[in-house]
């Protein structure tokens, strides 16, 4: 198995319609003859789980064309993804990009966000919902703790428990304290074992040495 990494940037996060555009790119990507044969492993840190949700805002528009790539996927990890109200988000891009001006930040985000509803807003909301329903519904794991200011901990549970509900295979480790997309760094053996375990379910067993 080889690996393909692809940075979401926030910028593409906050107009959606770019994040849609770079989830199609990366679909095409996936169907070339150098991923065509290999299965795949999501792991998607913050909000490039949201450039997963926008892949599969396509994947579900036509789930015939691209039946051979999600059945391709084995399994999908996911770290502090970027869930919760329009509040909690304008708060976490106070507090994670511009810290000393995290009030005039959160500020102009929620201003912005509301400019922009359609634009903005609307998006986040179906890629929620594209994500809620996805039609992958292999084995998942959820990374996330309690403090994270961009990812709100009782939004994760409720992923979890409509996943689970929906027959997914799902597992999660949870922190009281920890760091948004930084689990790894702060808690490296608990991830890594957590991760390990995850992925000898699946079958793979040499992918540890990789992260």
């Amino acid at each position: 198995m080889g690996s393909l990494t692809t940075a979401a940037m926030v910028h593409d996060f906050l107009w959606p319609r770019w994040g849609l555009d770079h989830g199609k790119r990366l679909l095409e990507l996936l169907q070339t003859e150098r991923f065509m044969s290999r299965p795949l492993v999501v792991h998607a840190f913050s909000i490039g789980g949201y450039t997963f949700a926008q892949l599969l805002i396509h994947v579900s528009q036509d789930i015939q064309k691209y039946q051979d790539l999600t059945q391709r996927i084995k399994g999908q990890v996911y770290d502090s993804l970027v869930v919760g109200s329009v509040e909690t988000m304008a708060i976490g891009l106070g507090k994670t990009l511009f810290p000393r001006l995290e009030t005039l930040v959160t500020k102009a985000s929620m201003l912005y966000f509301g400019m922009f509803k359609r634009q903005t807003v609307d998006y986040f909301n179906k890629s929620l919902d594209t994500f809620l329903e996805t039609p992958i519904t292999v084995p998942a794991l959820f990374f996330f703790c309690e403090n994270d200011p961009m990812s709100d901990p009782r939004a994760m549970e409720e992923i979890i428990d409509r996943w689970r509900k929906s027959g997914i295979d799902t597992t999660a480790k949870k922190w009281k304290e920890s760091t948004h997309a930084g689990h790894l760094k702060r808690h490296q053996q608990e991830y890594l074992t957590t991760i390990d375990m995850y992925l000898h379910t699946l079958g793979f067993t040499q992918l540890k040495a990789k992260m």
